[in-house]
């Protein structure tokens, strides 16, 4: 029998340059820079990861750098927010924080009993900081690490723990609900307007899917272009591949990401979710004291790494800058 999803892998977002993308996440956020690679459909475009010390699953947001991008404009159908997890009682010194960095916010507002601060990275990609105690035990309990690996600027009772979820839009909510329950999702809350399904074991995973009439969107910089649920295995991928496209689902084939193997499919509703495998991983040691600050390439374009990394601007970590 085929498992359920086992949580939240990561969330991608495409953004515009990408220096000011590695300082917001890093600077502000507080996530570290754990890889830098291309994007492997266009390979002079960065792709940059940041997540807790080793890029675990269910810490990584990653970023598809294009600064000659139209922006983008939130809507249907797409990901509105990806939403972050933060230790109850933490929004006061985010509003500290974001404040001396000139970073506007609203809120505290609350949905579904949980407080959150909404705000934006420099493109315009809505973030959404949820206050909630449960995610942290949660991903140590179900990565074979074990431990803290979270390394962060801001202490342990402010910092943000993990990627819990998404916020989404539909032209077809009842379909983008059909498909949250294959994977394994639960329709725990409802309001006016918004509904909310949650993974009721694994990983934390949560899925608000909204019913605002929200006009039609466009993707490009500050848009979310998928959220990516776990899996165990590459053999499970098939399975879900062969499940997914039995059911009508516009699915792709499984592809070799280099960190981990995935598939991805969009549903008639027009959001885009992936599969992603929870091995091998990122690779990233937690002593590297500064992981992102090489270029890592799948082994299919090594023989190209001077012409890649002669288009690619110039780029910096924060712990180069550091020296």
């Amino acid at each position: 029998m085929l498992s359920d999803t086992v949580g939240v892998h990561h969330v991608s977002v495409v953004t515009g340059d990408p220096q000011r993308t590695v300082a917001f996440y890093t600077d502000v956020l507080g996530l570290r820079f754990v890889l830098r690679t291309v994007n492997f459909e266009d390979k002079f475009v960065y792709h940059l990861y940041f997540g807790d010390s080793e890029g675990r699953p269910g810490t990584v947001l990653t970023a598809f750098a294009y600064p000659a991008d139209v922006d983008g404009r939130d809507g249907r159908p797409g990901i509105s927010a990806v939403q972050f997890a933060v230790p109850t009682g933490s929004l006061g010194e985010w509003t500290d924080r974001l404040a001396e960095r000139d970073v506007d916010y609203e809120g505290p507002t609350d949905r579904f009993g949980e407080r959150r601060l909404s705000l934006s990275d420099p493109d315009g990609t809505r973030i959404e900081l949820v206050e909630t105690d449960a995610e942290r035990s949660e991903l140590e309990a179900s990565t074979s690490s074990g431990g803290d690996s979270w390394t962060s600027p801001l202490p342990d009772d402010a910092a943000i723990s993990g990627v819990r979820g998404v916020s989404v839009r539909s032209t077809s909510p009842y379909v983008t609900a059909s498909l949250l329950r294959t994977f394994g999702f639960e329709l725990v809350a409802e309001a006016d307007d918004a509904v909310r399904y949650r993974l009721p074991s694994g990983r934390a995973a949560t899925v608000d899917l909204l019913l605002d009439d929200a006009p039609y969107g466009r993707e490009g910089r500050g848009s979310i272009h998928h959220v990516a649920l776990a899996v165990e295995s590459e053999a499970e991928l098939h399975e879900w591949r062969e499940l997914l496209s039995e059911r009508g689902f516009d699915v792709s084939r499984v592809k070799d990401r280099e960190f981990f193997h995935s598939l991805y499919v969009r549903d008639p509703g027009g959001v885009l979710f992936e599969l992603a495998t929870e091995r091998p991983g990122l690779g990233v040691d937690a002593a590297d004291d500064a992981p992102g600050a090489s270029l890592r390439l799948p082994s299919w374009l090594e023989e190209d790494r001077e012409m890649i990394q002669s288009q690619l601007p110039t780029l910096t970590s924060p712990e180069e800058d550091d020296r």
